[in-house]
């Protein structure tokens, strides 16, 4: 089997030969990502002191700090401080097809792989940005109908930038929402079922329309909607913290309906620098959540150094994927 057909197979729950993997070189890597190319016309209306900290104004108009080279930071200061701007407001030009060339001739030279293009977020991570967190979680009881306009104008824009991830060959669209900290939505599941919910269907039934799957990065213990984003056509759900939730629940609740992309758990093991908890625990999301037929691919972590992590813990990681890959191969397939 080709990596793609792999992959394929791992989200259709058809018994791949092995389970898929996306790790760090030497280790293999089912996974061809793209993202679309910078504006060429965009300039930043603002400069910055550098004897500020590091400050930056990205493409949406937003200012963000951080206080590290590894913390991306967070907006200080959002596009939209005022809900007057909104019908003024000029979105970026992700809709741009010819920001998508570079991109597809990217996923072209690897046609044996699964091909994954990335988003700019998914709508709450795009308004909260806009707004500034703080402001737009009031926001979200204080002024609902303009959150219900901002949401349409983000979903709109979204629609388009995976017509043009269609067009560019990809298999599927991936995107960066974070959703929860250690042990609870920042939302009510109520609101979040509410306000956001129809976003992520219209996103998924629009994504599949085109043939594509739609692959979700989340932070945090996002537990209580995760039938929900089943329901709305999530195929993958990207979490750096499975031991946040227990890999038999996770198994137990979720298994054979929507595929985990997980590295080993990157604050209750990778840190520890216990081979052995690490190689177990690498074994054991192999043997659980790739236990029907599929639902599982080996990930990693990227930025070692801002949890602590020493690469040859990593490394390890990684090697005990590799042993364990066929590990559900001994079922029997269909």
């Amino acid at each position: 089997m080709t990596s793609r057909e792999i992959v394929l197979r791992t989200l259709e729950f058809r018994h791949p030969e092995r389970i898929a993997l996306s790790l760090p070189d030497p280790y293999p890597d089912d996974i061809a990502w793209a993202g679309a190319s910078p504006d060429p016309k965009w300039k930043p209306s603002r400069s910055f002191d550098p004897e500020k900290g590091r400050m930056w104004e990205d493409e949406w108009g937003n200012v963000w700090a951080a206080t590290t080279d590894f913390y991306q930071g967070e907006v200080v200061q959002g596009a939209l401080q005022d809900w007057c701007q909104l019908d003024s407001y000029r979105m970026p030009t992700f809709d741009d097809p010819g920001r998508y060339e570079r991109a597809a001739a990217s996923l072209a030279a690897h046609p044996d792989r699964f091909r994954l293009g990335g988003l700019p977020g998914f709508p709450f991570a795009i308004m909260r940005y806009l707004r500034r967190m703080d402001i737009f979680l009031a926001d979200l009881l204080l002024h609902p109908d303009e959150v219900g306009r901002l949401g349409e104008r983000v979903t709109a824009l979204l629609c388009r930038c995976i017509d043009n991830w269609a067009s560019a060959g990809a298999d599927g669209v991936f995107f960066c929402e974070d959703w929860g900290t250690q042990d609870r939505l920042l939302v009510s599941p109520a609101m979040w079922r509410s306000i956001f919910k129809p976003y992520f269907t219209t996103l998924c039934d629009h994504a599949h329309g085109r043939g594509l799957s739609v692959w979700m990065h989340s932070c945090g213990y996002i537990h209580d909607i995760i039938e929900d984003l089943i329901e709305c056509g999530i195929a993958v759900l990207q979490l750096d913290q499975p031991g946040l939730y227990g890999i038999d629940r996770l198994a137990g609740e979720f298994g054979g309906r929507v595929t985990f992309w997980c590295p080993v758990d990157i604050q209750r093991v990778l840190p520890t620098g216990d081979l052995a908890l690490i190689g177990a625990f690498a074994r054991d999301l192999v043997e659980k959540l790739g236990a029907r037929g599929g639902g599982f691919i080996a990930g990693h972590y990227g930025s070692m150094d801002g949890i602590g992590v020493r690469p040859e813990w990593q490394d390890a990681a990684s090697r005990a994927f590799v042993k364990y890959a066929h590990a559900h191969t001994q079922r029997e397939p269909v």
